[in-house]
């Protein structure tokens, strides 16, 4: 996702308190979580698994050595390097499917892939929760910035976000649209099997 150390990431990309604020806030007063099984797509270092029992939650992302940096910082909880695009859980198990920040990494076609072991996973009332910097029509210098500086290369608009989902017979939900830092215009939303 990013080229820098998952510690350095981890202390300087999503603080604690920069996690708690813009992510942790915004989720847990809008979803319960009780007994309810978490897949965290994407985990990275780890940073949102606090939000959840660790019995229930499992993290998991591509970069190997974001995954063992997540298992020494939280040893209670269940992290797994993802592997040719397949999710080690079994069909219709989990209730929220977590994709925080992810999307903007990977392109169209391979989020088609991952939206089939969405659905293959996802119990029939289960949701995936999305958060993602978002460009929008009327904020050039923001769009500019997480272009700049962002290492996303697929930063999409509102539409953009919803369509993809839609194209998989996913139903979406806006939940919330927000700054992040001044210059990041983030996109919050839900979306369920139809």
């Amino acid at each position: 996702m990013t080229s820098s150390s998952p510690q350095l990431y981890h202390w300087f990309v999503r603080p604690k308190w920069f996690t708690k604020k813009y992510i942790h806030d915004q989720i847990q007063p809008r979803f319960a979580f009780n007994d309810k099984v978490v897949l965290d797509f994407g985990s990275g270092t780890g940073a949102n698994c606090s939000m959840f029992k660790p019995l229930h939650y499992l993290g998991i992302d591509p970069d190997e050595s974001r995954i063992h940096y997540a298992r020494r910082s939280y040893p209670n909880y269940k992290f797994h390097v993802l592997e040719n695009g397949k999710v080690p859980v079994d069909d219709k198990s989990v209730d929220y499917i977590l994709i925080i920040a992810v999307l903007h990494h990977i392109s169209s076609g391979e989020i088609t892939e991952y939206m089939k072991e969405f659905k293959r996973v996802l119990k029939p009332d289960g949701n995936v929760i999305v958060m993602e910097p978002c460009m929008c029509q009327k904020k050039p210098l923001s769009n500019w910035f997480m272009n700049f500086y962002d290492n996303g290369e697929y930063i999409r608009n509102e539409e953009e976000y919803i369509q993809l989902f839609r194209q998989n017979e996913f139903s979406s939900q806006i939940i919330n649209r927000f700054r992040k830092c001044l210059l990041y215009h983030e996109l919050f939303f839900s979306a369920s099997l139809k």
